[in-house]
């Protein structure tokens, strides 16, 4: 199926799913024996690839590679309609790796990024020709050796902890003084370190860094890209030329989960890194991103039926088959994670009502699968559907195999010239079968033949 839609703002957007979820509802893709769903706006997705080449290509002339992280949303349908866009990839396992391949991602366009490469994971990037930021010393050394036998295409380089302080999430800042990630550039002699390995070798020609990504603010991501730029110019210098010509500045651009407001913007951060890090952006340097979730989370929806409406202590409590499986990380932190739900009556209209305080759970067999506490939403009753928004990352497609619930077929929609909607099957619901499959089940008397 061809798309075509328009793209535009969050209203925009917002209307779209409204569209998109009565005619799920209306042509049986969720119902009584599909209560749970994944749809993806891919005018939204095409507009937001868009609007971070165009903040870029305004402030550089240099060329820039938007590498998107697979591990956002690992759904081969949604990279190729992404190197469509002019995005590559950015991959961090044999997997990743795999279905960037899958889905086209020519290797000039693909990165490969890991605190954990094996040699065999290096030697494929290697005979690729797949760009390798290296982790450590150690892994450098692995490289020496690979690369001292065989010729390669692949731009090399080296990643570097700014260790520039954490966000508002602990877990996914990545520039803290103890990060497992990159060579700690303000520890004790490292920072002759990197100077020397870099002099040794010619062909080490990048740098990389990332300083996180949600709760990251913006001046805090900046501070770390100016750190690694004055590394760059400060190698440049000691060798006597231009080795390190291109800088990898990873992503991390936050999601705003409160509202529909997309904020920030590519085109804010882009230009605040012009007004910080002038010398990045005259010309003379390379650049890649790494941009993830805030490339594919506004522009998805977890669409779930309601299955029952009961009260507990007079509590109001929606069961719907949205939980843990699908959301994991607002699940067991909330305070972190907090999403947005719509309420949609049976037909997939939305739903009217004075709000109500009400929890909406899900359906695994522990307490804390909540999706919402104490939520004011119009009054939810059985048959009605919950869409959890801004899901379009690290949401539906990483699913948590609790109690062994099947991961939810995902669609992608559109809307034609006359506003209908179209869908197309991105990834097919997992069967019984699957999952017995996946458990084990063809090996099923290997314990008792021991």
């Amino acid at each position: 199926m061809t798309f075509t839609g328009c793209t535009g703002g969050g209203a925009e957007r917002a209307a779209r799913r409204e569209r998109a979820v009565a005619a799920a509802v209306a042509r049986g893709l969720v119902g009584p024996d599909a209560p749970i769903i994944g749809l993806l706006d891919v005018a939204g997705i095409r507009s937001g690839a868009a609007a971070l080449r165009a903040a870029f290509a305004a402030v550089t002339d240099a060329p820039v590679l938007h590498a998107f992280a697979v591990k956002a949303t690992p759904l081969v349908p949604v990279l190729r309609l992404l190197h469509e866009a002019g995005i590559g990839a950015e991959v961090a396992s044999p997997g990743e790796l795999a279905l960037a391949r899958a889905a086209g991602m020519r290797p000039t366009h693909t990165v490969l990024d890991s605190p954990a490469k094996t040699q065999a994971e290096l030697r494929e990037a290697l005979a690729l020709g797949i760009a390798v930021n290296a982790d450590n010393p150690q892994e450098l050394a692995r490289i020496d050796a690979l690369i001292s036998s065989a010729a390669t295409r692949s731009p090399l380089g080296l990643r570097v902890n700014a260790q520039v302080g954490a966000g508002s999430i602990e877990a996914l800042s990545t520039a803290t003084e103890t990060s497992k990630f990159g060579v700690a550039l303000r520890d004790e002699g490292a920072r002759q370190w990197v100077i020397d390995a870099c002099r040794a070798r010619p062909w080490l020609t990048r740098l990389h860094t990332h300083s996180g990504s949600q709760g990251v603010p913006l001046e805090l991501m900046a501070r770390g890209v100016r750190a690694v730029y004055e590394l760059a110019e400060e190698i440049n210098e000691a060798v006597g030329r231009p080795q390190i010509d291109t800088v990898d500045i990873g992503g991390g651009l936050p999601v705003n989960f409160a509202s529909e407001a997309d904020e920030p913007t590519y085109e804010e951060y882009a230009r605040m890194l012009k007004a910080q890090v002038p010398g990045l952006l005259d010309g003379r340097y390379g650049l890649v991103t790494e941009f993830g979730r805030s490339l594919l989370a506004k522009h998805g929806t977890v669409l779930a039926r309601v299955e029952y409406a009961k009260t507990s202590g007079g509590r109001p409590i929606a069961v719907t088959h949205a939980g843990v499986q699908v959301a994991t990380r607002t699940v067991y932190t909330p305070e972190a994670w907090p999403l947005r739900i719509a309420a949609f009556d049976g037909a997939g209209l939305p739903k009217g009502g004075a709000p109500l305080a009400q929890d909406v759970a899900g359906p695994a067999c522990f307490a804390g699968d909540l999706l919402a506490e104490n939520r004011a939403l119009p009054p939810l009753a059985q048959g009605d559907h919950v869409a959890v928004l801004d899901t379009g990352a690290y949401c539906f497609a990483h699913h948590y195999g609790y109690n062994s619930l099947a991961r939810p077929a995902v669609y992608g929609f559109a809307e034609g010239p006359d506003g209908t909607a179209g869908f197309a099957t991105v990834r097919k619901a997992q069967t019984s079968e699957d999952i017995v499959r996946e458990a084990g089940g063809p090996e099923r008397d290997a314990l008792s033949q021991l």
